[in-house]
């Protein structure tokens, strides 16, 4: 299977300028590249498409310029923008640059014959003479083709929004960092979101233009879940693949609660599986969807690519402990996600060095009312302490009652869950 028949089984393709780009690429190695505005610290999951592109590409032998938008980030792209977007300052954007690069480490290599190169758009464009720039590169774009864009028709149309002449400018300079890439590294080829479709052609024309040589496009479809919603966000928000943004146990969680209908689709664009390996996994959803065993594999591998093995490892183990599971040695975020809306409450640290009875300990947090019901449960078998069953009622509080730095939790029974801080 050739890098385009199986990006095309993999449904990553949504326009090609060319036919004859599939032959290319199996004859020689291209220089492609894909622009990412840092718009964030964090990049989020609806850029993990492009990314993924980006590095099936590189594993195929080809050599990835990751291109970030210093200087356009300035900008803001307004395709299919309902409205501008708010400026970045240059601080922003270099504060922002550096999370960026480190996430994108993890998808393509920075090492050997094809070492993928990352670039920032500031270095050429924000040292580039605006009226050079208006008399070589403004007069090969037509404003009338500009203006039928559909992306440009959409902004125009809205009184209240409209869109202004920087916005404007966005396709010329997109334009120009192709130019600029192909004269500097041989760069051929970009690829992008569908929403980047116009951007691409018009820079491969300027390259046409003023180079006389060819240049190809390749564009991803918009990602949309089975309901026809977009990919991307949770109840809270944006996924992001930092975890100082999202957690990688709620990452984790994102994708174990993917819907049946969406999941074998999730499994093509965003796992390195085979297709071998992803057929079998549909056909296993197909005959027993209750034990969601694709679920889990696309939530490990997806959790592994972004976060690493041990992250996934505490994930899946913070993931067990709503059932029973051992939650030892978590760190106190993950406690703290995972037992986000259950009862918790507050003790000073220095009760742990009292060596307090648990039973005491329980009553005056509130979990029970009396001390009698407390023993009544221990005696039961029903009390658990970090998920361990608690045989005893002379049972103390000590350092060792923690599962994390500063926390402990209480089961009552299989469900009824309780979080102590200690501060």
């Amino acid at each position: 299977m050739t890098l385009l028949e199986e990006l095309t089984w993999r449904e990553f393709v949504s326009q090609v300028t060319h036919d004859e780009l599939g032959g290319l690429l199996e004859k020689e190695p291209f220089t492609l590249y894909c622009g990412f505005d840092p718009t964030a610290e964090s990049l989020h999951i609806g850029n993990l498409l492009p990314i993924m592109g980006m590095a099936h590409f590189q594993r195929r032998g080809h050599k990835p310029i990751v291109l970030i938008g210093g200087a356009t980030g300035l900008i803001g792209d307004p395709s299919f923008k309902a409205q501008e977007r708010q400026l970045l300052t240059k601080a922003d954007v270099e504060k922002n640059l550096a999370g960026i690069r480190a996430q994108l480490e993890r998808f393509v290599s920075f090492d050997g014959k094809n070492a993928a190169v990352i670039v920032n758009n500031a270095d050429w464009l924000c040292s580039l003479p605006l009226v050079d720039f208006l008399r070589d590169i403004g007069k090969h774009f037509s404003v009338n083709v500009m203006l039928s864009k559909e992306s440009v028709r959409q902004r125009i149309a809205d009184r209240d929004y409209g869109m202004s002449f920087t916005e404007f400018s966005y396709s010329l300079l997109q334009a120009y960092d192709f130019l600029h890439l192909s004269d500097t590294f041989g760069c051929c080829l970009q690829i992008g979101g569908s929403d980047q479709w116009g951007n691409i052609v018009a820079g491969m024309d300027l390259i046409r233009r003023l180079r006389d040589r060819p240049a190809f496009g390749l564009t991803f479809p918009l990602v949309l879940k089975s309901d026809g919603s977009k990919f991307g966000k949770s109840e809270s928000g944006n996924v992001w693949l930092s975890a100082d943004y999202t957690s990688p146990y709620k990452f984790y969680q994102f994708w174990l609660n993917q819907a049946d209908a969406d999941t074998p689709q999730w499994l093509r664009y965003f796992t390195f599986l085979t297709p071998e390996a992803i057929t079998e996994c549909e056909r296993r959803l197909g005959e027993e969807p209750e034990k969601r065993a694709a679920q889990r594999l696309l939530a490990e591998e997806v959790t592994r690519l972004v976060h690493g093995e041990t992250a996934l490892s505490n994930a899946i183990r913070a993931s067990r402990a709503m059932f029973g599971g051992d939650i030892k040695g978590l760190d106190d975020a993950t406690v703290e996600d995972v037992f986000s809306e259950v009862p918790s409450f507050e003790l000073p640290r220095a009760e742990l060095g009292n060596e307090r009875l648990l039973v005491d300990v329980l009553v005056q947090c509130g979990i029970f009312k009396s001390k009698g019901e407390v023993r009544r449960i221990i005696d039961s078998g029903g009390l658990y302490l970090n998920n361990q069953r608690v045989v005893s009622s002379d049972v103390k509080l000590t350092e060792q009652s923690l599962c994390s730095a500063h926390t402990a939790v209480i089961r009552k029974g299989k469900k009824d869950y309780h979080l102590i801080r200690f501060i």
